[in-house]
């Protein structure tokens, strides 16, 4: 009914415990699925392998229900480690602080996934600057906290949209890393 609604492409959120139906029931209705690297559909993966991503799916790297690329990188060393070595293919042990420049890699590796879609929530972008990225506590960029309770969205952007649009050394940025979109 809804794909019969209006003319949109629609993504079904089939993130976490769904049920053993719904991948199915996707590729039957070419409806798009939802692909968070951290957060692998297969059971034995602990990290999604962009470059195997279907092309009708929406890859990104955190949602609003879930921490930002620099929260996460935080939160568990040994993983944290882990990811730097098998998905960057960097050695030694991983930075404690997600630096611009790992998140930057970890951007383009999404957009050289073959999904249909990347997006991006807007703080895992800001911190591909250091200018821009935001100074506290990466804890507190989380939009959403399930967990707390209903309507949790308490986060807002450390920056006015109109002064980001006058950071032309930062759109600059975003569009070079956007041009390896293929």
């Amino acid at each position: 009914m809804i794909k019969n609604a209006a003319n949109m492409l629609i993504c079904g959120e089939d993130l976490g415990m769904v049920p053993d139906c719904v991948p199915q029931v996707l590729d039957e209705l070419s409806l798009l699925s939802l692909k968070i690297q951290r957060m692998p559909k297969e059971s034995d993966r602990e990290f999604g392998i962009t470059e195997t991503y279907p092309y009708l799916s929406v890859c990104s790297t955190s949602s609003h229900d879930i921490s930002t690329i620099r929260a996460w990188w935080e939160e568990d060393p040994a993983r944290t480690t882990r990811y730097f070595n098998k998905i960057l293919n960097l050695p030694g042990k991983a930075p404690a602080k997600c630096s611009t420049e790992i998140s930057e890699l970890i951007i383009k590796k999404h957009l050289e996934s073959p999904s249909m879609w990347a997006i991006f929530p807007i703080q895992d972008l800001l911190n591909c600057s250091a200018k821009l990225c935001y100074k506290g506590d990466p804890r507190d960029e989380q939009i959403n906290h399930p967990e707390i309770g209903n309507f949790y969205w308490r986060y807002r952007l450390h920056i006015k949209l109109n002064d980001l649009i006058r950071k032309h050394e930062f759109i600059k940025k975003m569009k070079e890393l956007n041009s390896c979109r293929s």
